[in-house]
C-alpha cells in the first residue's frame, strides 16, 4: 500500500521547503554551478562508501543527499524532473545493450565507419 511518503509531489515539497527555509533562491542555493560541486562532491561520498565497504545505511544517506541535490537542481533550474525521468526513460527503453570491458553498457551506440 503506497504512503504519503512515497508520491513525488510530496518529496518535492518537502525539498521546496528545504530551500524556502534556507532562502536558496537569494543567497547561491539555487546557482547552478554551485550544485554542480554539491553533487560531485556527493558522488565523492558515495564512491567512499563502495569503495571502503561502508555500511549500506550510510551509502543510502548519501544517496539520498544525492537525490535531494538532484530535486532541488530541477526547482532551481525550473524544470519538472518527474517529466524529464520518465522521457528519458522512454528513450532508454529503446536502447541496446552491449558487453564493454565485462560490464553491460545501455548506451547510444555509434559505430565509427
Amino acid at each position: 500500500m503506497s504512503t504519503d511518503r512515497d508520491s513525488w509531489k510530496r518529496m518535492m515539497a518537502a525539498v521546496q521547503a528545504f530551500h524556502d527555509k534556507h532562502d536558496f533562491k537569494n543567497t547561491g542555493g539555487e546557482e547552478l554551478v554551485y550544485r554542480v560541486a554539491l553533487m560531485a562532491e556527493e558522488l565523492g561520498e558515495i564512491s567512499s562508501c563502495v569503495t571502503k565497504g561502508k555500511s549500506k545505511r550510510l551509502l543510502a544517506e548519501e544517496v539520498a543527499d544525492l537525490l535531494i541535490l538532484l530535486m532541488g537542481t530541477g526547482i532551481a533550474a525550473d524544470f519538472d524532473l518527474n517529466r524529464a525521468f520518465w522521457e528519458k526513460m522512454e528513450k532508454l527503453m529503446q536502447r541496446d545493450s552491449r558487453m564493454v570491458d565485462g560490464r553491460i553498457r545501455v548506451s547510444e551506440f555509434r559505430d565509427m565507419e
